[in-house]
């Protein structure tokens, strides 16, 4: 394609949300409406681009690269096998949570779809950034409008909530960043120019004692963004206080951003140091499933009991990550876009009943399918997509995963299966005591069933489930090469690396990557 799709698809939403600042914000019908167009034109864009996606290669496709600030500073995006569905389900998520927030958003409408849009655009940037500067900027870029989002149109604790996001997310951060300018020196140094591109920085090849305390600025930004036990603490908060559509970005779409950024730098740039650490990595990892998990049962807040679910699934999906072989980091992505639907609907069910009753607590509830039929079959799919029942999504993902992690250790296997058993746990009894029952609290007589809307954003969402429980063969086919690609440069990387242990030099791979076809150009003569 002669046109700058990917680049449209980044900054349509963006370019949104500046028209609607002429928009006059008595028309709030306007507006939302306006949004939602938007919305649905960047997922037909997004659509358009994977229709052209080659999933028979590893290569960056669809890529653009222009000349920006000038040493090493590009603008530089493509897209792989590893982010073109965390693209496609970001852009696929949008018109959805606008049309969730139709009715319950009535404040500031006008603020809040805009700081939609420019959310929306910093998440798909982060996704395709090749440049890690750009990358960076995207990053952060993307706190600014969810810390209005929480703290604005959030709950009773919102501004507590908003503060302890943003800080635990720029404490990480900040230390990413020291350790992105010290490879961009070093690279200076090995070649005699400058670059921020991924693959130049790949390589690099760094002494083990080199590696660790960059892995380790790396590996802090990106485990609080999953979040990892003990970093986790910042998720339950701002899940509980955010906006029905903030809860589903957050959970379906920023958590992945952690692990996404795990499979890009932190596996393929310093992968003895990830050896070294981890056997400690898994370890939280499976903390964070079993504590996950056990909190979910005890929570008397449905919504609470939901981001909880999301700290032990997240756990798995990194466990399976730091199996470090091809079946279970396609499980890891795959689970990824699985956990992004079922929690996201979940999180839209909530939302449902919470718009009708204004509480979350589970004892305020009982015999809510007797008024809410339709709900209830709904409710009982995500739920049991979110288990991992056979025929629905998560069933594939999680088996994926499992299987990966027998392969690498067995024990840790056998562990991680509790994600499923506490799973079953704590939905099929929440799910028991909201949905079945007699009625005991008479606000409940007096619920209406879905109505036309909530019922047309959330068959997309359970169509997919079924498709992707059934056939998921399109998916993984698209995401094998480049994880295939990942893994092989890792085991090769480990070696070359070891070649280099005593050394107090950088010494730069000898063979061109063939990520990087593009003729290299000296940015400093």
């Amino acid at each position: 394609m002669n046109i700058p799709l990917l680049s449209f698809i980044v900054f349509f939403p963006l370019a949104g949300a500046l028209f609607l600042i002429f928009v006059n914000r008595e028309n709030e019908k306007v507006i939302r409406s306006l949004t939602l167009i938007f919305a649905l034109i960047n997922l037909a864009a997004s659509l358009w681009l994977f229709s052209g996606f080659d999933g028979g290669t590893h290569a960056l496709q669809f890529v653009e690269r222009h000349a920006w600030l000038g040493k090493g500073i590009e603008y530089h995006i493509g897209v792989d096998g590893i982010s073109i569905f965390l693209l496609l389900l970001t852009t696929f998520l949008l018109p959805i949570t606008i049309l969730s927030s139709w009715t319950y958003i009535k404040d500031k409408v006008k603020e809040y779809h805009i700081f939609m849009l420019v959310l929306s655009s910093g998440i798909l940037g982060v996704f395709v950034s090749m440049n890690m500067f750009l990358f960076y900027v995207f990053w952060e870029a993307m706190l600014i409008p969810m810390y209005f989002l929480i703290g604005i149109w959030g709950g009773k604790r919102k501004i507590y909530a908003t503060v302890k996001f943003v800080l635990f997310t720029m404490i990480g951060s900040l230390l990413m960043l020291v350790a992105i300018f010290f490879l961009y020196n070093q690279y200076f140094k090995a070649q005699g120019f400058h670059s921020f591109f991924i693959f130049d920085l790949y390589q690099l090849v760094l002494p083990t004692n080199v590696q660790i305390p960059l892995f380790l600025a790396f590996a802090l930004a990106f485990a609080i963004k999953v979040p990892l036990f003990p970093f986790h603490t910042w998720l339950p908060d701002a899940h509980v206080e955010a906006p029905t559509a903030g809860s589903v970005i957050l959970a379906a779409v920023l958590l992945k951003m952690g692990a996404y950024g795990f499979l890009r730098f932190a596996m393929p740039m310093f992968p003895n140091a990830l050896s070294k650490f981890l056997p400690y990595l898994a370890i939280l990892a499976l903390i964070s499933i079993i504590y996950g998990g056990l909190m979910a049962l005890i929570q008397k807040d449905v919504k609470s009991l939901v981001a909880y679910s999301s700290v032990s699934h997240m756990g798995l999906i990194m466990l399976a990550v730091f199996a470090l072989n091809l079946e279970a980091i396609e499980g890891a992505i795959y689970q990824m876009l699985n956990h992004g639907l079922s929690t996201g609907a979940l999180f839209l069910c909530v939302g449902i009943l919470y718009e009708r009753t204004h509480t979350r607590l589970i004892d305020d509830y009982g015999g809510v399918s007797k008024q809410m039929p339709v709900f209830s079959a709904f409710f009982l799919i995500c739920m049991l997509s979110s288990v991992g029942l056979p025929g629905l999504n998560g069933f594939v993902g999680e088996i994926l995963c499992l299987f990966g992690i027998f392969q690498a250790n067995k024990v840790l296997a056998i562990l991680g299966v509790s994600t499923v058993i506490l799973a079953a746990a704590y939905l099929l009894w929440m799910f028991k005591r909201v949905m079945q029952g007699p009625i005991v609290h008479e606000r409940i007589r007096s619920l209406k069933d879905m109505n036309k809307r909530e019922i047309v954003y959330l068959v997309p969402i359970v169509l997919l489930m079924f498709f992707m429980g059934i056939y998921p063969k399109p998916f993984l086919k698209k995401i094998e090469p480049s994880v295939s690609h990942l893994v092989k440069r890792f085991e090769e990387r480990v070696l070359l690396t070891d070649k280099t242990q005593g050394s107090d030099y950088i010494l730069p791979e000898v063979k061109n990557d063939q990520d990087n076809p593009q003729e290299k150009e000296d940015q400093n003569p």
